[in-house]
């Protein structure tokens, strides 16, 4: 007897195309609201050149601030955190965590969703892109994430 060979039909979801953003003169914590909406819609979204992203208010302060962030640890065992970011892709992404409710698990399987890079990476191809550009701006107190993040230690190039 001969057994028919049935087609096997997948039950594998379709791969979802993520959501492009360019973070080029976007300011960084608008973009972040815009970025956590979508996550929470269940969207995928990239970020790239995190490191172009704008904060906005006078440099030194901006500086003072974060390097202040550097400072906070425990007494008791200050390796074991807490840990403070200092790559923009890093800082975008814990601007991003901080508008998600990220203790629970919607929040934690949005954060999943997201990618966040610095520059833009080869071979990277999607035709859907959320467009930001009402949230730009370059003006006289403001300060790219790239140049936050070389204050901080950070070995890249802005």
């Amino acid at each position: 007897m001969v057994k028919s060979k049935q087609p096997v039909i997948s039950d594998a979801p379709a791969p979802i195309e993520p959501l492009l953003v360019d973070a080029h003169n976007a300011v960084a914590g608008r973009l972040a609201t815009v970025v956590a909406k979508q996550l929470l819609q269940g969207e995928h979204v990239i970020v790239i050149n995190a490191e172009k992203a704008v904060l906005s208010g006078d440099r030194s302060s901006l500086i003072l601030q974060y390097k202040g962030e550097l400072g906070r640890r425990t007494r008791s065992a200050p390796w074991k955190g807490p840990l403070h970011p200092r790559q923009p892709d890093r800082l975008l992404r814990r601007m991003i965590r901080g508008m998600v409710p990220w203790k629970k698990d919607r929040g934690r399987n949005a954060m999943k969703r997201l990618r966040v890079y610095t520059g833009t990476p080869d071979g990277l191809k999607t035709k859907r892109h959320l467009d930001v550009s009402e949230h730009e701006r370059i003006g006289r107190r403001t300060m790219y994430l790239g140049e936050i993040a070389q204050e901080l230690g950070w070995k890249g190039s802005a």
